[in-house]
């Protein structure tokens, strides 16, 4: 899109909004707030009973009995993703740097249609309850405690950590008199009374609500947030070329366009098809075609962010001059909207950051139970399964707590979020997209792959991101790391002993899949018909991309 023509605009003023919480809006923020608790509760322990009568006490638990349909699916793969990343990062993150932000969000239909067409299947035939399992079916056992004790580190230090964080600048927003640790601490309680009484069954149902109603608070603000601004030439006379492009020059610090190759498909593609967070959602489906529906809802849905959070961020440089970018989702909320309708988005707000929180503590917990304990006690009964994991959920909440306030040094949540994981996550895609893709690809590789690379990631992040020895844009260095990890799995594979055959054949890609299927295919109607509909997502993904490039 060109720049249009030299426009006169209102000369920018700096705008402090009143953050004061009304007794109407304190009212709609404890109702809502305690209803989306007490409803997944109750509608969990209804699907629990019925769910234990056909499978075990931890299947039910960590999985919801692994019968949710695809639209419970789809809105609990967006609540899982729509953190308070989503709503404080990315209008943060478009205030700062542009719409170009958006390359994390239509990227993801790419990465969707990977997981749908090549990934899913071989997860949901392996009948794992994590993905650290699939990788002992796959190569052995070495690799999947590595692997389980990496999710755990992320659950922890990046994505549980940095969601309470994102609750936090909400929460001192509205009272800056509260201290960071105690506003993290009163949403990670908040976040944890239902994932550890009603498991992934009320963990999905809080999601499907949680995403439902925080689509509509963005929808809200955008229309807010629109009949506020001068003009949309306004908003493109102020945000200049570089704020209103998709793709930037590879020069450019924050987003250069072969960063979107190097480190944007390969962050994207460890987060929706590799993290036990996101898919567990898919492998508590009722069935493969109820994972793919799911997972294209939630590219669809992904889209719309455009409109929903960034576009908003971009145009409240017409409107405000703010010297924290985090602080822009809260400002529009009190500045232009009403109040009851401003409680409402706040508590939104909260109970989507404290939606994802329970998600990751349900991810934590279903590790340390399947992938520990039952792995090195596997005579454990499920009732004390299911106790360890409540307890494991407890653990990893402390520690995200004391973690989380340490995020405050990064320039904004985004770059917090993106840099650590283009640092540590390289190795992790390539381990899996070998592994299914290339059947000779044995054990020791994949193992060397992970417990050599993944430290040296960490120490690559804290010379180059945290003490800058030297210079080095984050997701060039995603590329470094992944083409890395490529060379040393094929090396040591081709080197090393030829796996057995027999156990990777059914966990490996073979030609014969997609011809099976093609004749499974015929005369499904349109609209079931997830080629044709994963079809319409990367359409309409392209037409975005090409009217913002």
């Amino acid at each position: 899109m060109q720049l249009p023509a030299q426009v006169q605009i209102p000369m920018q003023e700096t705008t402090t909004p009143d953050f004061t919480v009304g007794p109407l809006d304190l009212t709609v923020i404890i109702v809502y707030l305690v209803a989306s608790r007490i409803i997944p509760l109750w509608l969990g322990a209804r699907a629990k009973k019925k769910s234990t009568k056909e499978s075990s006490e931890t299947e039910s638990y960590f999985l919801g009995g692994r019968n949710f349909i695809w639209p419970f699916v789809g809105l609990s793969l967006v609540a899982t993703n729509m953190s308070g990343a989503t709503f404080v990062g990315l209008a943060g993150g478009a205030y700062n740097q542009g719409i170009s932000i958006f390359a994390y969000e239509w990227m993801t239909t790419v990465i969707l249609a990977v997981f749908i067409f090549f990934i899913l299947p071989f997860y949901l035939r392996s009948g794992v309850f994590t993905l650290p399992e699939f990788l002992e079916k796959r190569f052995d056992r070495r690799s999947r405690m590595a692997f389980a004790g990496f999710n755990l580190f992320a659950n922890m230090f990046i994505d549980m950590a940095a969601a309470l964080f994102a609750g936090a600048i909400v929460v001192q927003t509205l009272y800056p008199e509260v201290p960071i640790w105690v506003a993290v601490a009163a949403l990670a309680i908040l976040a944890a009374i239902y994932t550890v009484v009603g498991g992934l069954g009320a963990v999905m149902i809080s999601d499907s609500i949680q995403a439902t109603v925080t689509i509509l608070g963005g929808l809200i603000v955008f229309i807010a947030t629109w009949r506020a601004i001068p003009s949309w030439d306004a908003v493109y006379e102020t945000a200049g070329d570089d704020k209103m492009s998709l793709i930037l020059p590879a020069d450019n610090p924050d987003l250069p366009w072969p960063g979107l190759i190097t480190g944007v498909l390969i962050i994207g593609l460890y987060y929706w098809t590799t993290n036990q967070l996101v898919v567990q959602r898919t492998l508590g489906a009722r069935s493969l075609d109820h994972g793919r529906w799911g997972a294209l809802m939630a590219g669809f849905i992904k889209l719309t962010f455009l409109f929903l959070f960034i576009l908003p961020g971009v145009m409240a440089l017409t409107l405000y001059d703010l010297d924290n970018p985090d602080t822009v989702f809260p400002t529009l909320v009190f500045d232009l909207l009403p109040a009851g309708l401003s409680g409402l988005i706040v508590a939104a707000v909260i109970a989507a950051i404290t939606s994802t929180v329970d998600s990751i503590l349900n991810s934590a917990s279903t590790i340390v139970t399947m992938d520990f304990v039952k792995t090195f006690k596997p005579e454990t009964t499920d009732r004390s399964l299911v106790l360890i994991g409540r307890i494991a959920t407890v653990v990893a909440l402390v520690v995200a707590i004391i973690w989380a306030p340490f995020i405050a040094q990064f320039d904004t949540l985004y770059n917090y979020l993106q840099s650590v994981l283009s640092y540590l996550v390289p190795p992790v895609v390539a381990v899996f997209l070998m592994g299914i893709g290339w059947k000779r690809v044995n054990a020791t590789a994949a193992f060397l792959t992970l417990v050599i690379l993944q430290p040296l990631g960490v120490i690559a992040f804290i010379f180059i991101e945290v003490n800058e020895v030297i210079e080095l844009q984050f997701l060039y260095a995603s590329g470094i790391g992944f083409a890395t990890a490529l060379i040393m799995l094929t090396v040591i594979s081709i080197v090393g002993k030829t796996p057995d055959l027999e156990k990777t054949d059914e966990l490996t890609w073979k030609r014969k899949y997609w011809k099976e299927e093609t004749d499974t295919l015929r005369g499904t109607p349109v609209w079931a018909n997830y080629r044709v509909l994963t079809g319409i997502m990367l359409a309409a993904t392209v037409g975005l991309v090409v009217w913002f490039a």
